[in-house]
């Protein structure tokens, strides 16, 4: 049921309905991204 109501509000909002969800997704993955990049990176000067 959620997802019917998820989909109908999107719908109304026209193209900007489908824009921001799909922005923020973008977004998560990047930032998910960048974080196990940095994360499994070697930090080779760091240390000392």
């Amino acid at each position: 049921m959620m997802n019917a109501d998820c989909f109908a509000l999107m719908g109304s909002m026209g193209w900007l309905g489908w824009l921001m969800p799909l922005a923020f997704l973008l977004l998560l993955g990047l930032g998910i991204a960048s974080l196990a990049k940095y994360l499994f990176t070697s930090h080779k000067g760091d240390r000392s």
